[in-house]
């Protein structure tokens, strides 16, 4: 992170549809200056899209596109400073790596040395330096990911575009692309907007984040932020794992305390004003869930399923009808088993409250 509260970038209502479908709806977000900005969200809610609309490969039909503080809503994509690496890697396929890296820079007629000069820098800052004479279907999916990295690199983007790039390689080179990338973004400094769909990549890589849904941003902030005080039960759902426990409920009489299948629940950040009987959704945490000590009044619950995940196992538990999730240490779980009472208790300082009627958050 840099400090610099310098847009790089702005999108303003932008729209975007291709015959009856709605690629984007009224689509707005800042991105400052040397930022690693993350557009999350499943497939289909519009994020490539997005990419595309800032590289200049698609023309919004409304809004407006700022890049540094200019209006390059109509420009051509050559002179925006943008450059994208795609899902596919779209590498040249009768080309060696070196040729790959040189392309984009012959075409914007850049001086032969120079050419040689930021291939070579490039090559060594991705550890390719030993490839540049193979082409790329001689090369790992690792290594092709890091020549379509490098082929962007070179160009000394302002804004760097990544488009789920990590989707096509496997577990441990995602783990190592990652930590790759968030090495480089420190090394340049530059601004980077990254779409993904995994919410791993989005929380451990962002430092902002726009959850987006039917093409529209419906939250940003940084991860902290969207875990901790969620817009609504959407974000609430994607943003945590195991995801939020929610439970259909009702304002008590006394209109700060809410009846559910658990029974009476007390929120310590509940919202100021609630009609008895109002329809709401509560939302917990599963690391808001922990079985109850020795000797402690906890809910009565029952083990349903047990998920060991090395250090923690994810408890699953029937209490009211409903199943929750919590997590546990993996010494406390080894003695557990299916069909086990296992009383449970409720952090109720961060229990959430949502609107029933839209799953908006009123806490």
């Amino acid at each position: 992170m840099t400090g610099n509260d310098k847009l790089a970038l702005r999108l303003s209502g932008i729209s975007k549809a291709y015959g009856k479908v709605r690629a984007l709806e009224n689509l707005s977000f800042d991105v400052k200056e040397g930022r690693f900005f993350v557009l999350f969200g499943p497939s289909s809610v519009g994020k490539t899209t997005a990419l595309r609309t800032i590289a200049g490969l698609v023309k919004p039909d409304s809004g407006s596109l700022h890049i540094d503080g200019r209006d390059m809503t109509d420009a051509p994509i050559t002179g925006r400073g943008v450059s994208m690496v795609f899902q596919s890697f779209a590498l040249y396929p009768h080309l060696t790596v070196y040729e790959n890296f040189a392309y984009p820079l012959r075409e914007e007629k850049v001086a032969r040395e120079e050419i040689d000069k930021r291939v070579k820098e490039t090559a060594a800052m991705l550890k390719l330096s030993h490839r540049l004479e193979r082409k790329p279907n001689t090369l790992s999916g690792g290594e092709q990911q890091r020549v379509a990295l490098g082929r962007s690199l070179i160009r000394q983007p302002k804004i760097l575009l990544l488009d789920e790039p990590l989707t096509n390689l496997d577990a441990k080179l995602r783990h190592d692309m990652r930590a790759e990338l968030k090495r480089l973004h420190r090394q340049f400094g530059m601004t980077i907007v990254y779409a993904t769909p995994d919410e791993l990549e989005a929380l451990s890589m962002g430092e902002e984040i726009a959850v987006m849904r039917d093409g529209s941003v419906v939250q940003c902030g940084t991860p902290d932020e969207l875990y901790e005080s969620p817009a609504d039960t959407y974000v609430g759902g994607k943003i945590g794992s195991p995801h939020m426990n929610i439970l259909a409920a009702k304002t008590a009489k006394d209109g700060k305390s809410y009846d559910t299948p658990l029974g009476n629940l007390v929120p310590v950040r509940g919202p100021r004003k609630a009609q008895a009987g109002e329809a709401a959704l509560i939302g917990i945490r599963p690391s808001d869930l922990r079985p109850a000590a020795k000797g402690e009044a906890g809910i009565s619950a029952k083990i349903h399923l047990l998920e060991p995940l090395g250090d923690i196992t994810i408890v699953s538990v029937d209490a009211g009808g409903e199943t929750l999730r919590m997590v546990v240490p993996e010494a406390a779980a080894l003695s557990m088993k299916p069909g086990d009472a296992l009383p449970i208790v409720i952090d109720n300082k961060n229990i959430h409250i949502f609107r029933a009627a839209d799953g908006m958050a009123l806490s």
